[in-house]
C-alpha cells in the first residue's frame, strides 16, 4: 500500500481536520497509486494562517542576506536529489525522464538567480527638495501570502513562487495541485532541510477549490501568486483585489508562431515540435496556433506530419520516450472534446486526434500528437486553450495577415515569429499583443533572469523572475528624516 502524507503545519507534519484523504496515480498506469493526501478543509487553512502569522515577526526581522542563505542551501539539495526527483516528476505528471530532468536543470537554475535577489532588495535616494530633510525608499514584506501552483510543472513553479516569497520576508501558505502533491512534499522537505524555520512555510493539500477559495478570500493573507487556468485566476483575482489584497497572476495562452516563406522549415518543424509537442502541449507558452504564409503551407504541414508520426509516446521512463501520458482523465478528456470540436466545426484532422490504447499503454493516458489545417479564426481550436499536444494550421497571404490573425485572442502570453526578414521581424515584436515574444526560437524558450508574464488575460499583477522577482512581494516605504 502506498504512503500516507500529511500537510506541514508550524514545522509539523500534520493530519488534516478532516481525517479523510485523496490519492495520487501514476498517470501511465493508473493502477499504481503514488500516494494518500490530506483532503484539507477551511480549518486548516485557518491552522497554517496562525503558525504563518506567529512566524512573520521574526523572518521578517532576520537579516535578508541570511534569509538568502536558505537558497544557497536548496541549489545544494537540488542537485544531490536531481534524479530523484525527476523520477517523481515523471511518475506524477506523466512528462518523460529527459524533460522531468530539465525542469529539475531549471530549477537550479531559477535559485541561482533568486539568491543574489538576497542582495538586491533595494530601495533608493532621492535629493529632498528641503536642504535639512534626507529621504529614502525601502522595500518591506506584505506578511502572510498565499502560493497556487499547477501541475504542469510542480517543482518548477512551486519553488519559483515560494523563494522571492521569502527571500522578500514574508510567510507562505502553499496549496500545490492536488496531482502532484508528492512532489510538493519533497520541495517543502527540501525548504526545511535549507533551514526554513518552523511557520514560514506551510502546505496544505486538497484537491478542488476549496482551499484556493479559502485562501482568495482570508483577509488575512495579504497577497496571491497564482498560475493555472484563466477562468479560476480571473475568479480568485477578483476576490483578492476586492478585499484590497494583491494578486499575481500567470493563466492561459494561445500562442501563436508566425512562419514566413524565407525559413529553414526543417529548423521550424522541429521548433514547433518542441514547442507545441513536447510535455503533451501541456506548458503555457506552448505553440498551438501556426500562421503560415500559403506558398509553404503544403510543405509545411507535410514536414510536420511526417516529425510528429516520428514522436514516441510511451511510458516517461521508456527510452527515446518524447512524450508520457497527459496528467489526469480530466486532461484527456479536454483533449477529446477538442479534437471532436475541431472536427464539427471543418479542421481538417492531418494526424493523431485519438488515445492511444496499444502495446500497454491502454493504462494510462496516452494520446497522439494532433495537426490540423484548414483552422480559421471563428473555430474553437483557433481561440480556446487546449493545454495537449495539438497544434492547429492556418493559412494566411500575407505578413500583415498573419499578424493581424496572431493578435486576435484574448491571451498575450507567449509568440513566435520564424523568418529571415529583419524588417518584419522587428515589426513584429513591436507590434504582437505578447508579454513574452522570439524570433526564430521555439514560444517556449524562457531564462530566469529575465521577467516572465504575459498581456490580456494571459497575466494579472506584476511580472515574475529576473529583476522583477521581488516586485510582488514587497510594499515601497518613503522616509522623511529631518536631523
Amino acid at each position: 500500500m502506498a504512503d500516507i502524507y500529511y500537510n506541514y503545519i508550524n514545522g509539523k507534519w500534520v493530519s488534516s481536520c478532516t481525517n479523510e484523504t485523496f490519492e495520487s496515480i501514476n498517470p501511465a498506469n493508473t493502477e499504481e497509486v503514488l500516494g494518500y493526501f490530506q483532503q484539507s478543509n477551511e480549518e486548516d487553512v485557518e491552522l497554517a494562517i496562525a503558525s504563518a502569522e506567529s512566524a512573520f515577526e521574526s523572518w521578517s526581522k532576520t537579516a535578508v542576506p541570511t534569509r538568502g542563505d536558505v537558497l544557497f542551501n536548496l541549489i545544494q539539495l537540488l542537485q544531490e536529489k536531481k534524479d530523484e526527483l525527476a523520477v517523481i516528476i515523471t511518475k506524477e505528471v506523466g512528462k518523460s525522464l529527459r524533460e522531468a530532468k530539465g525542469e529539475v536543470q531549471k530549477t537550479i537554475e531559477a535559485m541561482k538567480q533568486f539568491s543574489g535577489e538576497a542582495t538586491r532588495l533595494t530601495g533608493e535616494t532621492v535629493p529632498s527638495h528641503k536642504s535639512d530633510i534626507f529621504a529614502y525608499t525601502v522595500r518591506e514584506p506584505l506578511g502572510v501570502v498565499g502560493v497556487i501552483a499547477p501541475y504542469n510543472f510542480p517543482l518548477g513553479i512551486g519553488i519559483w513562487k515560494i523563494a522571492p516569497a521569502i527571500i522578500a520576508g514574508n510567510t507562505v501558505i502553499f496549496k500545490p495541485a492536488s496531482n502532484t502533491s508528492l512532489i510538493s512534499v519533497k520541495i517543502i522537505e527540501m525548504f526545511e532541510e535549507a533551514g526554513v524555520p518552523a511557520g514560514v512555510i506551510n502546505m496544505v493539500t486538497c484537491p478542488g477549490g476549496v482551499i484556493g477559495n479559502a485562501i482568495g478570500n482570508h483577509p488575512k493573507i495579504k497577497a496571491v501568486s497564482f498560475t493555472g487556468s484563466t477562468d479560476v485566476g480571473l475568479a480568485l483575482g477578483k476576490a483578492v483585489s476586492t478585499r484590497g489584497a494583491k494578486m499575481q497572476a500567470e493563466m492561459g495562452g494561445k500562442n501563436p508562431s508566425i512562419i514566413l516563406e524565407d525559413v529553414n522549415i526543417d529548423e521550424t518543424v522541429e521548433n514547433l515540435v518542441i514547442s507545441g509537442f513536447w510535455d503533451n502541449g501541456q506548458r503555457c507558452t506552448g505553440t498551438s496556433r501556426v500562421i503560415v504564409l500559403r506558398s509553404i503551407a503544403k510543405e509545411l504541414t507535410e514536414k510536420l506530419v511526417s516529425r510528429a508520426k516520428r514522436l514516441v509516446i510511451g511510458d516517461g521512463f521508456g527510452e527515446n520516450v518524447d512524450n508520457g501520458p497527459v496528467v489526469d482523465e480530466g486532461q484527456l478528456n479536454t483533449y477529446l472534446s477538442y479534437v471532436n470540436s475541431a472536427i464539427e466545426e471543418g479542421a481538417i484532422l492531418e494526424f493523431g486526434g485519438k488515445r492511444l490504447t496499444d502495446n500497454g499503454l491502454d493504462k494510462g493516458y496516452f494520446v497522439a500528437p494532433t495537426i490540423f489545417s484548414n483552422v480559421t479564426k471563428d473555430m474553437t481550436i483557433f481561440r480556446e486553450e487546449i493545454f495537449g499536444p495539438v497544434i492547429g494550421i492556418t493559412t494566411v497571404d500575407s505578413y500583415e495577415e498573419a499578424l493581424e490573425l496572431a493578435n486576435e485572442s484574448d491571451f498575450g502570453l507567449s509568440s513566435t515569429i520564424y523568418t529571415n526578414d529583419l524588417k518584419k521581424a522587428f515589426h513584429f515584436v513591436r507590434n504582437i499583443e505578447s508579454g513574452v515574444t522570439h524570433v526564430n526560437i521555439p514560444s517556449n524558450y524562457f531564462e530566469n533572469q529575465y521577467p516572465f508574464g504575459g498581456k490580456k488575460a494571459s497575466s494579472i499583477g506584476p511580472r515574475e523572475q529576473g529583476s522583477t522577482a521581488l516586485d510582488f512581494w514587497t510594499d515601497y516605504k518613503t522616509v522623511y528624516i529631518k536631523p
